[in-house]
């Protein structure tokens, strides 16, 4: 079985929100399996930016469908989204 590396866009609830305890957060989140390889960030628009995790999972968990589940319930959250999915 192979790997799937998505990247998540995860928006933040306002520009106050603490980036780099954000992506703390999202990291304790991560169901079993899934791992972060690393963040990018997108300047969006008035101050507010966006978290873009690659996130790599086990082709048979289902794909991102999971790890986008535990995303959107972490405190600071907006929204997610897939931005990118490929196959390792």
């Amino acid at each position: 079985m192979g790997k799937v590396a998505a990247a998540i866009k995860v928006m933040p609830q306002s520009p106050e929100v603490d980036l780099d305890e954000l992506q703390d957060r999202l990291e304790a989140s991560l169901p079993e399996g899934a791992k972060i390889q690393g963040f990018d960030r997108d300047d969006v628009a008035f101050g507010l930016v966006a978290l873009i995790p690659t996130v790599v999972v086990p082709d048979e968990a289902g794909g991102t469908e999971a790890v986008e589940d535990t995303f959107v319930d972490v405190e600071g959250v907006e929204s997610v989204s897939v931005e990118d999915v490929g196959r390792l």
